[in-house]
């Protein structure tokens, strides 16, 4: 492990910027479609695999299952079972890892080169041949089981909750993918090899690859891994209609600081002006210090430590959402400065300075976020994901740069939504019904 680790690091410091980074597109002979950054300077390689629908794929009645499956993926293997599993990896100083969210199951998979051939026999293991063990199931809903009654005393994950179901009803976004207690309770070992089999195939398949690898070697290894898997799995749910309406909501909880969270129809990734919605976020509450949403309702007023906005275009559905937190007999203040800042800025845009300094941040950060082959690899699987072309990382500047002021200001106009943006505030709020 300290092997895989002492190359990781040397791997960052070694990985070219973002604008060298060079993908090429490989198709295995049995027409699996990967891509792949070359770099034979250190014996290393990231290995990204993503399936798409993740949880929303959960059957009806069996929320939380494909939750549970992914949690219970690396409790062991064909023969091995979870300690002896996690022992065989670590012997390798090998690593997998294994997530899933509304809109995907991803695996992890880091590795030595001349330790390749035998992480991938456990990593094909792991994905056609889980235990499920029962044992190891109760493990992991144990775990899950937990998580579910810490989030129901969170106001954080209370105000979140309220707000995706206001926001999706009854589709699969407007509930927790980890599910009820209530609905993982009554899972069973059926029920996870069922999840098991809506997730894994071929038809919702996108891979990655960075680092020591070549791309006959890299078909050849994906065949071996993924060739056999099924052709289709469950079917993936319709769009998601955005039931949002303005207002606010209040969720009464005893805590002396009140939790917001608020949001409004968004703007699909695929959408001509999503770059112009992605300055324009930037500049009204993107994360740094020269937000507007920062300098009025934090620098200006002191009302909160920190306050944020962003763009969320999900696979089957948009919408553009933020948060904040402040104590009870100020978070109304709060909200309506966020409001007037809403208002303000799809009545009368915004500067020439603004726009300019947000290019300037937006595109210097863009370049951090290349740290290593693992992010790497994760970048270019949300890029096919998203149907950008291969190469996006060195075009994607250009995008940015490419904004006008007149293109930021008609989405403003466009875009913002002050009469349907909704607050959903957790606590105990004064002057809020």
């Amino acid at each position: 492990m300290r092997a895989l680790i002492a190359a990781m690091a040397a791997l960052v410091l070694a990985f070219p910027a973002a604008g060298e980074v060079r993908i090429k597109e490989v198709v295995s002979p049995m027409g699996i479609t990967a891509w792949l950054v070359e770099d034979h300077s250190i014996p290393f390689t990231a290995l990204e695999l993503r399936f798409r629908g993740g949880t929303s794929l959960d059957a009806p009645g069996k929320r939380g299952a494909i939750h549970l499956m992914t949690g219970l993926l690396e409790e062991g293997a064909a023969d091995l079972e979870a300690r002896p599993y996690a022992r065989e990896l670590e012997a390798l100083a090998a690593s997998f890892g294994y997530d899933s969210s509304s809109d995907s199951m991803s695996i992890s998979a880091r590795f030595l080169s001349e330790n390749r051939d035998q992480a991938l026999v456990l990593l094909r293991n792991t994905i056609h041949h889980p235990r499920f063990d029962p044992e190891a199931i109760e493990r992991v809903r144990g775990q899950v089981l937990s998580g579910l009654k810490s989030n129901a005393r969170d106001p954080d994950e209370i105000a979140r909750a309220t707000f995706r179901r206001l926001a999706f009803g009854e589709h699969p976004y407007g509930s927790d993918g980890a599910g009820t207690v209530e609905s993982v309770s009554a899972l069973g070992r059926d029920d996870i090899v069922a999840a098991h089999a809506a997730v894994f195939a071929r038809d919702r398949l996108y891979v990655g690859a960075v680092g020591d690898i070549t791309a006959d070697e890299l078909g050849v290894m994906i065949d071996a891994l993924l060739g056999d898997l099924p052709d289709t799995g469950a079917p993936f749910p319709g769009p998601a209609e955005v039931t949002l309406t303005g207002g606010v909501t209040v969720v009464e909880f005893d805590t002396p600081q009140s939790v917001a969270v608020f949001g409004q129809r968004g703007i699909e990734r695929d959408d001509p002006d999503f770059f112009a919605a992605y300055v324009l976020n930037q500049i009204l509450g993107g994360g740094s210090f020269e937000s507007r949403l920062m300098n009025e309702v934090r620098e200006k007023r002191g009302l909160t430590y920190g306050v944020y906005s962003y763009l969320s275009p999900r696979d089957l559905a948009a919408t553009y959402r933020g948060g904040v937190s402040s104590a009870n007999d100020r978070i109304a203040e709060a909200i309506r400065v966020i409001g007037d800042e809403w208002t303000k800025m799809a009545e009368t845009g915004v500067t020439r300075k603004e726009m300019d300094a947000a290019k300037t941040y937006l595109t210097g950060a863009f370049p951090l976020r290349f740290d290593g082959n693992g992010r790497i690899a994760k970048i270019m699987v949300g890029m096919q994901m998203q149907g950008l072309a291969i190469d996006y990382i060195a075009t994607r500047n250009g995008k940015v740069e490419a904004v006008t002021l007149e293109d930021v200001n008609r989405v403003a106009a466009e875009l913002l939504d002050p009469k349907g943006l909704r607050f959903v505030v957790v606590g105990k709020p004064e002057g809020l019904e």
